[in-house]
């Protein structure tokens, strides 16, 4: 299992792992995105593993359940112990306006479709539900 500082919500049964700079509103993604029905796994941290192909995201144990909402501090969440990433969201000032295909990322041997989306843009948390309807791999 390794360590990755992102931030991880499940959608449904996918998860989506959500990168960027720090204070790039990974957190905030997260927040609305939950506010929208997804359950968090992990925030600024996450482990993953991979198992028969699929690689899967579980909670960080120290910092389990807790989401940081700025100005408010650490606050706690349901979670979803487990899920597969299915779609990687990398918070991203120079991100393209226009995209054909999503890019690519390869994390622990596992490919994954990877899409830049321009921090502060709203609504952040739709855009992000129609990239994993679009892009992300099937569950």
């Amino acid at each position: 299992m390794i360590q990755r500082q992102s931030t991880c919500v499940a959608i449904g049964d996918r998860a989506v792992l959500i990168e960027g700079a720090p204070g790039s509103g990974k957190s905030a993604l997260a927040l609305e995105l939950i506010d929208r029905g997804a359950l968090l796994i992990g925030d600024d941290s996450v482990e993953l593993k991979v198992a028969e192909g699929l690689l899967l995201a579980h909670p960080h144990p120290r910092t389990r359940g807790l989401l940081e909402v700025r100005n408010l501090g650490l606050l706690s969440f349901p979670v979803c112990g487990q899920a597969a990433v299915r779609l990687v969201i990398l918070l991203d000032s120079e991100a393209p306006r226009f995209i054909d295909e999503p890019q690519e990322i390869v994390i622990e041997g596992v490919r994954l479709p990877l899409l830049g989306l321009w921090p502060g843009v709203a609504p952040l948390a739709i855009k992000v539900e129609l990239a994993m309807a679009r892009y992300g791999l099937p569950g």
